[in-house]
């Protein structure tokens, strides 16, 4: 009775551990991407932030906790709040997967640039292009006295 006891102990806990690493989906994400930036969406930051390339290297890329605007659904220029090796960073939306408005291109991934609180980006440079249409979105969403969003179109490098 001891030894089926213990050969019943022995098989459970060699499933428990051997069978999540035997399916191949270690390392890998196993979620879908979502075309619309929602709450725990995975996002790509482009810019060249420590903190942005670390996470991303990691494979561990950053998720959005908030959206804010009224729908919940984010857009190219919108503000979002994402989790970054669990920190929470503020970050602005750079480029959608999904269908965007007449005259906004759609990307193949969703792309955010990390900003800290008055607006100014963590990075120096952004790695990909960003839609010329963002320029007018951003002027606006910029105050004379609070955040400075037009510095993210001085580091971009390349304009679509």
């Amino acid at each position: 009775m001891a030894t089926i006891f213990s050969e019943k102990m022995s098989l459970a806990l060699l499933q428990r551990l051997v069978l999540p690493f035997s399916k191949g989906t270690a390392g890998l994400h196993t979620t879908c991407t979502m075309h619309e930036i929602r709450k725990m969406a995975r996002l790509r930051v482009v810019d060249n932030s420590k903190l942005g390339k670390s996470a991303m290297l990691e494979g561990r890329p950053p998720r959005c906790i908030h959206v804010y605007n009224k729908k919940g659904v984010g857009h190219t220029g919108d503000k979002v709040l994402v989790a970054v090796k669990g920190q929470m960073k503020r970050a602005i939306l750079v480029g959608c997967h999904q269908n965007q408005k007449p005259l906004m291109p759609k990307f193949d991934t969703n792309n955010i640039v990390l900003i800290d609180d008055n607006g100014s980006p963590l990075g120096n440079r952004i790695h990909v292009p960003i839609p010329t249409m963002l320029r007018k979105k951003l002027v606006e969403m910029s105050r004379p006295k609070g955040a400075d969003y037009t510095k993210i179109l001085a580091i971009a490098t390349r304009f679509v």
